[in-house]
């Protein structure tokens, strides 16, 4: 009888359940899925207008971002701001008159690169902190005063009329940084922003050369080179690829890519002989250049460098260079010279910020400036450096572009300025009547370059054919040392550049590649 019971209990669950399919206030299977489609789309919906609120929050952002600094007001001090941080524009902040100016700087970099040692750098002679100074340090008012700045970021466009300048944050390629775009309203504008190193358009330069201007290059040239010697010694490795890992190429025959070549012939023939006893026969150092090298030098002197030159290894080659591949460079005379490390050091040229810009140019294409390193034809900008020159309309020839030159001019801008600020003159378009004073007067205080061997060269003449102290041997040497151990930016710098010699002369130069 207990089965008629269940029996009984199952057709009653099944008539509820069908009463409760038949009941219009119960949820149909339809309605079901009208209700759940109803709620993702209401999802959906919610989804859109959380985007469009983080797209317009973003654009706010972008926007605010965009906005920059804004024009100087009344009670505010005028705003200078200073593109580049190279010899000029550091020379020129470390003179201006900060009770007189806000200073705003933006460069790529935050310090300043003593070029002269750069080459020292490369094989170990001196640590790479031993020539970079920071901007902060050549001007604190940069990190103190609430006024002034320091941005890191690539001037991308020029407004005069509107006295504006538009920037372009450098991020270093970082994925979870993306660039974003700002302005900046000046009162006085000072273009520093320096000169590119000249490839003459020759095919393949960019892609396989390194150059010879910053620390980053200086660090480049280093791995690359101890990475050459350390792969020639492995097992495996053909007679003739470790000859082209082992074979340095410098292009140019300047003070730059001499001092280079001097450097490098120094470590090889006091390091590289003793550490890499396997390979010490097989590294060898050469120097092309399509003229004469050291052409400012005096001739005896250059006679002198060649013989040095050639006593300490490096190998003369004069061509001119056609192609550079990966491997191997093609002179014009059809000559394949293979190579490991390759060092580009022909010179500079206007950058393309520089070229980009509507201002009249000189002749070369850089900047055109007058006697008081002004703009002509725009008001309160001013350009020093390697990317100005002077116009045709002066009678006056371009300086070279040289370290001196650009330092020299940026000493002379910073008292101009201060004289104009002092007058009443510092505002935008407030320095029409000022009296400006004498225009700028370069005068060459000579010429020394290092060629290896605790040798050196000094040419204290104020031109080629003018008459003056020139020298070559140690005395060079102590004296180039000497020089440029007292023209280093800062004390603390000095302190190294000093330390690092002594250690280098007692211990050797450091072969890690870190």
């Amino acid at each position: 009888m207990s089965w008629i019971k269940n029996l009984v209990r199952i057709s009653q669950t099944t008539s509820s359940v069908g009463n409760l399919f038949r009941n219009h206030e119960s949820y149909t299977l339809s309605s079901r899925f009208c209700t759940a489609l109803q709620h993702q789309q209401q999802q959906q919906s919610e989804r859109v207008q959380a985007t469009e609120v983080v797209n317009g929050l973003e654009q706010q952002q972008q926007q605010h971002r965009y906005e920059g600094l804004a024009p100087t007001k009344e009670g505010e001090k005028p705003r200078l701001l200073v593109l580049g941080s190279g010899w000029a524009g550091c020379r020129l902040m470390k003179g201006i008159d900060t009770s007189i100016y806000d200073v705003v700087c933006v460069s790529p970099r935050n310090h300043m690169v003593f070029t002269p040692l750069l080459a020292s750098t490369c094989v170990g002679t001196l640590e790479f902190r031993s020539v970079a100074e920071p901007i902060s340090r050549i001007q604190p008012a940069i990190s103190r005063e609430p006024g002034s700045y320091y941005f890191l970021a690539n001037c991308s466009r020029l407004d005069s009329q509107n006295h504006e300048v538009h920037c372009e944050t450098v991020t270093d390629a970082l994925s979870t940084v993306k660039p974003w775009k700002f302005k900046i309203a000046y009162d006085k504008l000072v273009l520093a922003c320096g000169a590119e190193a000249s490839t003459f358009g020759i095919n393949g330069v960019l892609e396989n050369a390194i150059f010879l201007r910053e620390v980053h290059h200086a660090q480049e040239i280093r791995r690359k080179l101890l990475l050459n010697l350390m792969l020639s010694e492995v097992p495996g490795l053909g007679v003739e690829e470790k000859k082209r890992l082992l074979h340095c190429v410098v292009v140019g025959g300047g003070p730059t890519g001499v001092e280079f070549s001097g450097e490098l012939s120094d470590f090889i023939m006091k390091d590289v002989r003793q550490r890499y006893a396997h390979v010490k026969d097989d590294i060898r150092v050469t120097l092309i250049e399509a003229r004469d090298i050291l052409s400012s030098f005096d001739d005896g002197l250059r006679q002198y460098a060649i013989k040095q030159l050639n006593k300490s290894g490096v190998k003369l080659v004069r061509g001119i260079v056609k192609e550079v591949k990966p491997q191997k460079l093609i002179l014009d005379d059809g000559t394949e010279v293979p190579y490991g490390l390759l060092v580009w050091s022909t010179g500079v040229g206007p950058s393309s910020f520089v070229r980009s810009l509507d201002l009249p140019k000189d002749p070369g294409g850089r900047i055109g400036i007058d006697e008081w390193m002004r703009v002509p034809s725009v008001q309160d900008v001013f350009a020093i450096g390697d990317c100005s020159g002077y116009l045709e309309s002066t009678g006056k020839s371009t300086l070279p572009a040289l370290a001196q030159v650009a330092e020299r001019e940026g000493k002379y801008l910073a008292n101009l300025l201060n004289v104009m600020g002092k007058a009443g003159g510092g505002r935008a378009l407030s320095a029409k009547d000022t009296e400006l004073g004498a225009p700028f007067v370069y005068k060459h205080l000579g010429s020394m370059a290092t060629i290896g061997r605790y040798k050196a060269l000094v040419d204290l003449r104020e031109s080629k054919q003018g008459k003056g102290i020139s020298m070559g041997g140690f005395l060079s040497f102590f004296i180039w040392r000497s020089a440029y151990l007292t023209r280093v930016v800062s004390w603390r710098n000095r302190f190294y550049v000093f330390i690092n010699w002594i250690t280098t002369f007692v211990f050797g130069r450091d072969t890690s590649r870190l």
